[in-house]
């Protein structure tokens, strides 16, 4: 009975993996912008970086399958406050998607 919502498509799981780049970039800027309040956020960006990166070349190369063990980003998610990864919960969508496949009709 989780409250995340699995994208229901393929397509929809590559955007939400989009999505979370693109917040892992606005994160990296921040860092960037305000190093003194954003420290304990820069060891966060490269291993989300690089865990959606791997994720997306094997959608797109065709070597992903779902279910399996949690994204190696997660232990990461599950520590960092709200205010230092304020998209978790996108992160967390993607994982469980990951771990338990796309939704389906009969979920709803």
């Amino acid at each position: 009975m989780s409250m995340i919502k699995r994208p229901a498509t393929l397509e929809a799981y590559k955007d939400l993996i989009q999505q979370a780049l693109y917040e892992v970039e606005e994160l990296r800027a921040s860092i960037e912008y305000d190093e003194e309040f954003m420290e304990d956020a820069a060891g966060l960006v490269q291993p989300l970086e690089d865990t959606l990166s791997k994720l997306m070349k094997e959608l797109e190369d065709g070597s992903y399958a779902f279910g399996g063990d949690d994204l190696d980003y997660m232990p990461i998610v599950n520590v960092a406050p709200n205010v230092i990864l304020p998209f978790k919960v996108l992160l967390r969508q993607i994982n469980d998607a990951h771990t338990k496949g796309l939704a389906s009709d009969e979920e709803d």
